[in-house]
Formats: structure tokens, C-alpha cells, sequence
């Protein structure tokens, strides 16, 4: 659950905080004990946000000092606090009173033991962990100079040398087999914290959080899984021609997986770099926003302030002054950085930020707009109680920018300026929902199995003898993916993906792209489209931000199936809504797929 504890602890990675202080001579009623619960987050979240924000941009040895002190004091508030929790299990509270405690029993991604010095470890653990990845260079042994994630992820994206990309590859993943022992290390303590919470192990406590049990949780997700998985299918056995013809069959074969560094992304998770070998039809409604943002000059702030204008039509506020003097637009020259983008909602939402480091591309401008999402959702939130800062669900704060990405059509896209002439034929829609299936549907099956992983090494289903091994099965199983040269367990690939040694589950993004689709429906009968929903764009509409803005200020407030009946008018996530956008897609692939073998 990404509510304000979590928030804290996921997104800023570390938290610190004053000790509980209850009367010893008296104990609380549980409104009572919420409410010093609340004003004890609320004084802590400003230091903490400090630390966290100065930890992420400037990666050296005394922020990571500050950083693993200030988690081993939040840690050590959590865990005194919620063992005080414990005391009004089986009293009759109001619904408010008994989901602020359940939402701070979940309030922490990686629970500490109630021991001080397993406390420590945990926290400088995680802190060496988040930091390898950060400071993760690829330094070759002919003596070329080092390479940085973005270098390598540059080159696999517009390369189409074979074995040039099978050396980024390689090289970033240089960066992660120093984790293994740590993160062994991390899931024996946080699974021991977990347990004394009360579950089986931290996977239980992850599923935990989403307003049903653990196992109807997970049979959910395989639910919503199998309802998107035809489309992944026919996008799957399509690419994989394209790439054969490309490379050649002996590079890759036309019924088995994909080699893993030929899809234009570091991790596989999105395809839509290597649209170019892709075009359904070369030349048709060409969109190349890129290059208008290359031509244009925009600078970092100024492709930021074209994704807060989105915003602004459908009647939000302008981000704040401190926003802009605050943010981390650019990566500096010198200083090591975490350049994953993130969004950061300091101060209970009254300091909002982004950290990033622009590049002048079409996927990075998609990315701003996504991050807008979370801050403006942390803005909406902000009156809410500190354990009711968040979303509904952790699947909701990815999907808020994910829904307004999915507006950003041909037309809008003309309408501010980013492309020149819109076609709207045929062809062009097939080539527009192209570019989004390689970016969306790709990702879906990534965004099951990372999670599924972790599910697994928790609960001791996987052992550290396969680590490397385990997740090598699971991204053929559901991507079709397979790693381009032998790996063993010499190897520790799953933490060359930052989610994985910065502790941050990935579910979120699953759901995400399911509820994304569904929000875009819902927003786009209330803004009054009429036709297909992949050429809807509630841009401008002030009756559709109204609507958005009702859900979004509930926060975490309420169980979300009661958050998205409000904005969807219904209470159980669906795949069906992507099936509906991507129609013609589909209809278009299986038609190239009739003579192929499909299947890995």
C-alpha cells in the first residue's frame, strides 16, 4: 500500500523519526494512539525527505551514512509502534480507526526485526544495496573508458549491431554479482520483521496490501494476466519475425524466445526503441516527436512545463515555484546521481519535486508526464491524514500519468505544437497503436514476473542456488525472453533492474497498466468522446479533471475498490478496457501472424 509510511520508506528510501512516546501510566484509546501515530509521521517526514532527497542526488559515503541512520531510526519507530498497534486487535473501531492501523502494520517494504543491532544491518544493507546500483558502471577490459547506465541503455537503444548490444548488455549486468550475498542477507532479516508482524514471509506482506488476502491477491493478478495475455501473444510472434528477418534465423529463430538485448530496452520490458524495424506501414503519420524536440532546442524544464500544461487544462493548479528551484532536471557532471526517474512528495505534498536526468527523446517526455501523475496525486492527497497519503492501492499511483500518456494522441500532439500534420487513416492508427503496444502490452508480462521472482526467493521457494536461474525461467515463461549468451549463478541479473536492490515492488506497474486503460475510459465518457477509445484525448476537459481530482483526493482513505466505483462506476479491475484500444491492433497482427508458428 503507497500510502504516506510507505511512500516515505519506497520512494525516499530512507526515514527517520522521534521514538513513541505513550503514557506509560495510561494506555490510549486506538483514536488516540492514531492520532499521536499521525503527528509523529507528520514531524518526521520533513527530515526524512531531506535525507532521502540528498541520498538519491549526491551517492557518496556520508549520504549513505545519513541515509542507513536515519532508515534504522524509522525502522525502530515502526516496529515499537506497531507492536503497541497489536493492543486493540479485537476491538470493535471505527472503519477510519482500524484501516489507519492496518496501514501502518503494511507501512514499511522491508520490516526490520525487533532486535537493534539486526535493525542496523537491515538498514546499512539496503543502503549498500540502492547505492552499487546507483554508482553501477560497466568498465571494459580493452581500456575504453567507463560506461554509465545511461551510455549502455543509449547504445541498445539505437543500435542494430548485434554484438554491439550484446556488449551493453553484458556490461551493465558487470555491476550486480557483489549484490547476491547482500540481498540474501536483506530477505533473511526483512523476512524475519515480517514474521513478526504476523505473516509467513515478506511476499505475504506485500500482497497484504491490497484490501483482500494474500492468495486472493495473487490469484488476481493471474486473473488480469490472462485476460491481456492473447494480445502480448500476437505482438510476441510478430516481433520476433521482424527481428529474424533483421538479424537472421540463426540469431533468431522463429519459434523459440527472443534474444534479450535485440528489443531496444535494458531490461526487455519495453519495445518501443525499436520501432524503426517495426513500422507497419514505413512513412504513415510519422511521429516523430523526437525530433521536434531536437529541432525546438526544448530544454529539460521546458519539456517538463509541457507535461504540466496537461494538467493545468483539465483545471489543476500549476506545480508550485518550489518545484521547479528543487527539482533534478539534468544529470551533473560531478557527482554520482540516481537518474531512475522518480517523484518525490516531501513534506506531506507541500514540496513537490522529480528527479531525472532529461534526455531529448519522445520515451523521456512520456516518462515526465507519467512522473507529473504521482505529484499531482501527492498534491490532491496532501489534506488527508499522513497514513491516508497515498493511493488507493499501489497500483493507482502508477496509472495516474499512465492514463494521461495514453491521451497524448496524434491530435493532441499536433494540437501543442510536438508533430506537424496528423493522418488519421487507417494505416496511421495501426502505426500509432504500434509505437504504444511496444511500449504498454511488451511491459506487461515484465511487470507480473518481477515481483513473482521476489514472491518466490521470500518464501523460500527459490533458494540463492537459483537465483540467477529462477528468474531466467520466469522471463521465458512470460515474456518469451531469453538471456543472448550462457548465465549462471555467477550472475545475479535481477539486480542490474533497480526495483531489485532498491527494494521497490513492482506489482504497481502491473496494475497500473490495467487500471490505466479503465481510468482512460472512464475520464473519456465523462469529457463526452464519442468513438473509438484510442483516438480519445480528455485533454482540456475541466468536468473530466473534476472527476480525476475526486478520486485522487480520497487517497488511501478508503478500500480502492471504492476509490475506482467512483471514478469507473465499477468496483473490480479489467483487462477488457486494453482489449478494447488495441482492436485494431490486434485485429492487424493476427492477420500477419495467420502462416507463422507462434509460441516459444
Amino acid at each position: 500500500m503507497k500510502n504516506f509510511i510507505a511512500l516515505m520508506c519506497l520512494a525516499i528510501a530512507a526515514c527517520s523519526g522521534p521514538q513513541s512516546s505513550a503514557p506509560e501510566a495510561t494506555v490510549e484509546s486506538a483514536d488516540e494512539f492514531v492520532s499521536r501515530v499521525n503527528s509523529e509521521l507528520k514531524d518526521m517526514g520533513i527530515e526524512s525527505g531531506a535525507i532521502g532527497w540528498v541520498r538519491a542526488t549526491y551517492i557518496n559515503h556520508d549520504t549513505a551514512i545519513l541515509a542507513a541512520r536515519s532508515q534504522e531510526k524509522y525502522a525502530a519507530w515502526h516496529s515499537k509502534t506497531v507492536a503497541e498497534s497489536l493492543r486493540y486487535d479485537g476491538q470493535e473501531l471505527s472503519p477510519a480507526t482500524r484501516r489507519a492501523l492496518d496501514l501502518l502494520k503494511l507501512g514499511t517494504s522491508q520490516p526490520a526485526p525487533n532486535d537493534a543491532a539486526k535493525r542496523k544491518e537491515l538498514a546499512e544493507v539496503t543502503t549498500e544495496l540502492s547505492g552499487m546500483y546507483g554508482a553501477g558502471k560497466y568498465c571494459p577490459d580493452d581500456g575504453r573508458e567507463c560506461l554509465v547506465l545511461g551510455d549502455l541503455e543509449n547504445t541498445i537503444a539505437k543500435s542494430r549491431d548485434y554484438d554491439e548490444n550484446l556488449d551493453a548488455w553484458t556490461g551493465w549486468r558487470t555491476i550486480s554479482p557483489d549484490m547476491r550475498d547482500k540481498y540474501q542477507r536483506f530477505t533473511e532479516l526483512a523476512n524475519e520483521g515480517a514474521t513478526e508482524l504476523g505473516y509467513g514471509d515478506l511476499g505475504e506482506m506485500w500482497r497484504a496490501g491490497y484490501d483482500m488476502s494474500p492468495a486472493e491477491f495473487e490469484t488476481e493478478t493471474a486473473r488480469l494476466w490472462n485476460q491481456v495475455k492473447p494480445l502480448y501473444d500476437e505482438l510476441h510472434c510478430h516481433v520476433r519475425a521482424q527481428l529474424s528477418d533483421h538479424y537472421g534465423a540463426d540469431k533468431v529463430p522463429t519459434n523459440g524466445p527472443i534474444p534479450a538485448h535485440l528489443v531496444g530496452n535494458m531490461w526487455s520490458q519495453t519495445w518501443d526503441n525499436i520501432y524503426d524495424l517495426l513500422e507497419p506501414y514505413p512513412g504513415v503519420a510519422d511521429l516523430d516527436v523526437t525530433s521536434t524536440l531536437v529541432k525546438k532546442n526544448y530544454s529539460p524544464q521546458e519539456m517538463v512545463r509541457s507535461a504540466e500544461s496537461f494538467y493545468v487544462s483539465m483545471g489543476f493548479e500549476r506545480l508550485p515555484d518550489t518545484f521547479w528551484e528543487r527539482s533534478q532536471f539534468s544529470k551533473p557532471q560531478d557527482r554520482d546521481v540516481q537518474c531512475h526517474a522518480s517523484a518525490w512528495g516531501l513534506d506531506g505534498g507541500n514540496d513537490l519535486r522529480i528527479k531525472m536526468c532529461i534526455k531529448q527523446t519522445y520515451e523521456e517526455l512520456g516518462v515526465i508526464y507519467h512522473e507529473l501523475g504521482h505529484n499531482f496525486y501527492q498534491r490532491a492527497y496532501k489534506d488527508q491524514t499522513p497514513v491516508f497519503q497515498g493511493g488507493a492501492q499501489s497500483g493507482f499511483h502508477e496509472a495516474i500519468g499512465d492514463t494521461v500518456v495514453l491521451a497524448m494522441t496524434p491530435s493532441y500532439l499536433e494540437e501543442v505544437g510536438l508533430i506537424d500534420g496528423v493522418e488519421l487513416s487507417d494505416e496511421a492508427v495501426i502505426n500509432d497503436q504500434m509505437q504504444r503496444a511496444l511500449a504498454g502490452v511488451a511491459f506487461l508480462p515484465f511487470a507480473k514476473l518481477v515481483d513473482e521472482w521476489r514472491w518466490g526467493v521470500f518464501s523460500g521457494d527459490i533458494s540463492p542456488e537459483n537465483y540467477n536461474s529462477a528468474w531466467w525461467e520466469l522471463r521465458e515463461k512470460y515474456q518469451g525472453i531469453a538471456a543472448p549468451v550462457e548465465r549462471s549463478e555467477d550472475n545475479f541479473d535481477p539486480g542490474a533492474k533497480y526495483h531489485i536492490p532498491g527494494n521497490v515492488s513492482y506489482t504497481r506497474y502491473f496494475l497500473a497498466r490495467i487500471l490505466q486503460f479503465q481510468f482512460l475510459q472512464a475520464l473519456c465518457d465523462t469529457a463526452g468522446h464519442e468513438g473509438p477509445l484510442h483516438e480519445c484525448s480528455f485533454y482540456g476537459s475541466k468536468e473530466a479533471g473534476k472527476k480525476f481530482n475526486a478520486m485522487l483526493e480520497t487517497g488511501a482513505s478508503e478500500p480502492w475498490q471504492d476509490t475506482l466505483e467512483k471514478l469507473t462506476g465499477t468496483r473490480e479491475m479489467d483487462g477488457g478496457a486494453i482489449v478494447n484500444y488495441f482492436r485494431p491492433l490486434m485485429g492487424w497482427l493476427k492477420e500477419q501472424n495467420s502462416n507463422r508458428q507462434c509460441g516459444w
